[in-house]
């Protein structure tokens, strides 16, 4: 079992930064793939980047891929996300997700978090 704390959410400025964290409970955390997937009202949930379970395989959405930075600390049980030149389009909740395997898909994922959001204002 494990469970997913979000934290770090909160209002911004267009072209600021934000830096989400997901604490993780459990001694399997490190076995898993993380992911990011966000939520903005009125539309489905989407895929935003995923980090294999030793960080040495990336990805990203194409819609923020030279902007956000997966990142992942396996003593720490940490998985992070680095949000710079943020957009408006970018408001949503953010949630994290750990999977058994690193693909980008809501239905592979095992555990989720209850989220964080992320508001960007123009």
């Amino acid at each position: 079992q494990v469970q997913l704390v979000e934290s770090g959410g909160g209002l911004v400025q267009a072209g600021g930064s934000l830096r989400l964290s997901c604490a993780a409970s459990g001694r399997t955390f490190s076995s898993y793939a993380m992911n990011w997937f966000r939520q903005a009202p009125g539309k489905e949930r989407e895929f935003v980047a995923g980090i294999s379970w030793n960080g040495g395989t990336l990805y990203y959405a194409d819609y923020v891929k030279g902007r956000f930075t997966i990142s992942r600390d396996n003593v720490k049980n940490t998985v992070y996300l680095q949000m710079n030149s943020l957009k408006p389009e970018d408001t949503a909740i953010y949630y994290c997700a750990a999977g058994r395997r690193l693909v980008a898909s809501l239905e592979a994922m095992d555990y989720w978090g209850k989220g964080t959001l992320v508001t960007v204002s123009s």
